[in-house]
């Protein structure tokens, strides 16, 4: 279920439902074209991608590709640890020329009901910017969940952006919109842990050994536009840095164990065998079994490029978490005196 829209947004929704559902834009494929709206689908992986393991797109002409991550590795959608972080529900991307936009409100918007009828005429009486030097910005939705978060009104719809613009509305697309929108489409490798003695044979009093398994290595993700002659792009990079288990029952001791990881030649790892912590199960599963938790916490930083080695830009994203669930039997060793 949706939430509920504020009243000014609502007006521009409903601009949106009587044009089709959805923001309607002049055909771009003559500027080499777009990825289309909607969504933040990273693609199908492409081992001919020259690294990227997926490529898609959001809003209008928002590019997004992200760096492999292992070789079929399962992958699941970046957790922030921040709970109250969130992603941006919209922003402007530059759309037309003036002379598009005078195109598109008459064709799209020919024959309309009210508000659209009112607001072709708003934009008609202002005279489109004919002559002037810059572009037609248009506000585009991360997904369809219209808010209060997004005080989108008739008025601002569309907004024009000159080539010195003196105050940019908070909503303009930047590298830093950019570099949230490549967070939340980011995709990260579930924790490739291993076991010892196997998830199925752990033991009551003794500890239980963990390592990861195989290349594990940091992950960055770019978005980038290039229309119209706005250029500019953003990545994020994540890099793992600390593994926890947690036994899943209170009948252990320790209940979980942090580990830091270290990087070796074949991407980050960690062994625990000799380690000060490791999960010690004082209790039979019996008849069932305990979850098992591994997760990874990642280090997200950004730099305002397409350069994953670029300079690091503030302000900070917040931490990344991968997580992966598994059932574990703990077993009892009976001991026989004689």
């Amino acid at each position: 279920m949706k939430r509920a829209v504020h009243s000014g947004a609502a007006v521009a929704v409903g601009l949106v439902l009587m044009l089709g559902g959805h923001p309607v834009y002049a055909d771009d494929s003559r500027d080499g074209g777009g990825t289309g709206t909607g969504g933040t689908g990273t693609g199908t992986p492409d081992p001919q991608s020259g690294g990227d393991s997926a490529k898609g797109g959001i809003g209008a002409h928002i590019r997004i590709s992200q760096s492999a991550v292992g070789s079929g590795r399962p992958t699941s959608n970046a957790t922030s640890t921040n709970v109250n972080w969130k992603p941006p529900v919209c922003w402007y991307e530059p759309m037309y020329t003036s002379k598009e936009y005078e195109e598109f409100i008459k064709s799209a918007y020919a024959g309309a009901q009210e508000p659209a009828a009112s607001y072709a005429k708003k934009r008609a009486d202002e005279g489109f910017h004919k002559d002037d030097k810059g572009l037609w910005w248009q506000v585009k939705f991360r997904d369809d969940d219209f808010s209060a978060d997004c005080p989108v009104t008739t008025d601002n719809w569309e907004i024009w952006v000159p080539p010195a613009d003196p105050r940019p509305d908070p909503h303009k697309l930047t590298p830093e919109i950019l570099s949230e929108l490549a967070y939340n489409a980011t995709k990260l490798p579930t924790p490739p842990v291993v076991l010892s003695p196997g998830a199925q044979r752990l033991v009551v009093n003794l500890g239980t050994r963990v390592k990861l398994d195989g290349d594990f290595d940091r992950v960055w993700t770019t978005a980038d536009i290039d229309y119209k002659g706005v250029q500019m792009a953003a990545t994020t990079v994540a890099t793992p840095v600390a593994l926890r288990v947690d036994a899943g029952t209170d009948d252990a001791d320790p209940q979980s164990c942090t580990y830091d990881l270290v990087k070796g030649d074949g991407g980050y790892t960690v062994d625990s065998a000799g380690a000060d912590c490791n999960v010690t199960y004082r209790r039979s599963s019996g008849s069932g079994t305990y979850p098992f938790k591994a997760s990874i916490t990642w280090k997200v930083t950004w730099t305002d490029s397409a350069d994953p080695d670029g300079p690091t830009r503030a302000p900070a994203l917040p931490d990344g978490l991968s997580t992966v669930e598994q059932d574990v039997a703990v077993k009892e060793i009976q001991a026989v005196n004689r």
